[in-house]
C-alpha cells in the first residue's frame, strides 16, 4: 500500500514525494525526493526520510518549531 498524499516541485528534475507506505505489516511515513527519468518517468532516490506512523506527533512538532524560527527571520 502506497499512499501518495503530497507532491511539490523541488526544481525542474526532481521532486518531493509525502506518503504512507507499508512494509512488513508496520505503516510507514515516507518522505522523499524522486528524480525525473526520461520525459514522464519520476523514480525515487535514496534521499528521503521514513518513520513509524507512531513518530508523526514528534515530526509534527519539529516542523511547526522550524516554521516558528524562521518567521523570526
Amino acid at each position: 500500500m502506497n499512499q501518495v498524499i503530497n507532491t511539490f516541485s523541488k526544481n525542474t528534475q526532481e521532486e518531493v514525494k509525502t506518503q504512507i507506505t507499508e512494509y512488513r505489516g508496520h505503516k510507514l511515513i515516507d518522505i522523499r525526493v524522486w528524480y525525473l527519468k526520461g520525459e514522464e518517468e519520476f523514480l525515487p532516490t535514496k534521499k528521503g526520510l521514513t518513520l513509524s506512523t507512531e513518530l508523526y506527533p514528534e515530526l509534527k512538532k519539529a516542523i511547526e518549531d522550524l516554521g516558528k524560527e524562521l518567521e523570526k527571520r
